[in-house]
């Protein structure tokens, strides 16, 4: 008897969907003389967030929503940094901020997601939006964790009722998609690496979120069969190529649905930040 593979939830399909949902809300704004702006502020060499930045850039272009990113070198000053926020927050032209993390070593990356003013920021990092979300209030969400979600409801992932295990507790992924998990009635588990039994508790989830940047830490003997498994991680394996948390080889011969690395939710936090930017600019007008 053949063993059923998992389903593969496609993030690059599903992205360009929503990009192209985001556009034909770009142009009914722009009817109305609104065109949604994103800056971008780059400080520093990291080649990844180049790569990245120039991806969100053409991405917003191709969307109709005009782009800016400010490039600032490693040895920028909090002080500058903190001005040039002030400006974009004072731009009636610019509805989203987003500061490229990590910045180099000696600016408080804190201070700076606080100096954002919160209606425009579109990565959903400061501490009002977290308090917004936790509290089940509109506000900014983070867009690695609304991707995860958006993936569910678009793949008929029923979260309703779901026990969800949460694998990491970071600001960034782990801590929101468990908060939005609760948010749409998920009995959610938050495991990290003081866990006990970090493999026993995720066989018990219908759900599985991997966000920890641990290369295959998650086997197939820790997700029940047909469970759904999403994997956030981004690594790069001894052979040099990109992979995620999830032993995807094992994983997909007893994952009911599963999303790859690369192509799963990677494309999802692009597509997101240019959704939370149009949102922005329909609040802001």
């Amino acid at each position: 008897m053949n063993q059923q593979m998992a389903k593969i939830i496609d993030g690059k399909a599903t992205a360009a969907a929503v990009r192209d949902e985001v556009a034909l809300r770009v142009a009914a704004l722009v009817e109305r003389g609104i065109t949604p702006g994103l800056a971008v502020v780059l400080v520093g060499e990291d080649p990844a967030s180049h790569v990245y930045v120039r991806n969100k850039d053409r991405a917003a272009s191709a969307a109709g929503i005009s782009a800016h990113t400010y490039k600032l070198p490693a040895e920028t000053s909090l002080p500058d940094l903190l001005a040039l926020v002030a400006t974009l927050n004072a731009d009636p032209k610019v509805h989203g901020i987003l500061v490229q993390l990590p910045l180099p070593k000696g600016l408080d990356e804190g201070a700076v997601v606080r100096a954002i003013d919160p209606r425009k920021d579109v990565d959903g990092l400061h501490p009002l939006n977290v308090a917004a979300l936790s509290m089940g209030e509109e506000g900014m969400v983070p867009c690695t964790p609304a991707g995860c979600i958006e993936l569910c409801d678009r793949y008929g992932v029923e979260l309703e009722g779901a026990r969800a295990v949460v694998i990491g507790r970071s600001m960034l992924v782990g801590k929101p998609v468990a908060q939005l998990l609760l948010a749409r009635n998920a009995t959610v588990t938050i495991a990290h690496s003081r866990t006990r039994d970090l493999a026993g508790v995720c066989r018990e989830a219908d759900v599985i979120v991997a966000a920890v940047g641990r290369p295959g830490l998650v086997r197939a003997d820790w997700v029940k069969p047909g469970a759904t498994v999403i994997d956030v991680g981004i690594n790069r394996g001894d052979d040099g190529k990109l992979c995620g948390d999830v032993a995807f080889a094992e994983v997909e011969a007893v994952a009911g649905a599963l999303t790859p690395v690369p192509g799963g939710v990677g494309p999802m936090t692009i597509a997101m930040l240019l959704s939370n930017t149009v949102d922005a600019a329909a609040r802001l007008g």
